[in-house]
């Protein structure tokens, strides 16, 4: 994996999903991509990276950005601008319920960081993110 920060979107997984959001126009494909997060068995790391990237959206969508710039961003936050659409309790649940599978034992992107040296920066960084969706 392409991996340059321990930011959401500091790897080439989680922009790539950013970029595949941007062709879409509803909340589908977040719902879908935290579904696939929680299913049974091994996360892989593509699927946590990508799953972060959608927890971070709900976050922007419920007013909690992080402050994080750059081009990515910015399509993003355009993204998130022009949708009127509510988080509902069940979807920031689930968000949450998948943070928190991020960083149990069957994630392979929880192990890949725990194996270098940035990881208790990056784990900061994800419960950062988790503090940022509501549920109510």
């Amino acid at each position: 994996m392409g991996t340059w920060s321990v930011d959401t979107y500091g790897n080439d997984y989680a922009l790539d999903w950013a970029q595949d959001l941007q062709e879409t126009s509803n909340l589908e494909p977040i719902e879908s991509t935290l579904d696939y997060a929680l299913g049974d068995g091994e996360l892989e790391a593509p699927l946590g990276a990508e799953a972060l990237a959608a927890v971070d959206v709900l976050a922007r969508l419920q007013g909690n950005a992080d402050g994080a710039t750059g081009a990515h961003m910015q399509d993003i936050e355009r993204w998130v601008a022009q949708r009127k659409q509510q988080v509902s309790p069940a979807l920031a649940g689930k968000a949450l319920r998948a943070v928190e599978r991020i960083l149990g034992e069957q994630s392979e992107l929880c192990r890949l960081w725990r194996d270098s040296a940035h990881y208790e920066e990056w784990r900061a960084a994800v419960l950062a993110l988790k503090a940022r969706v509501r549920v109510a």
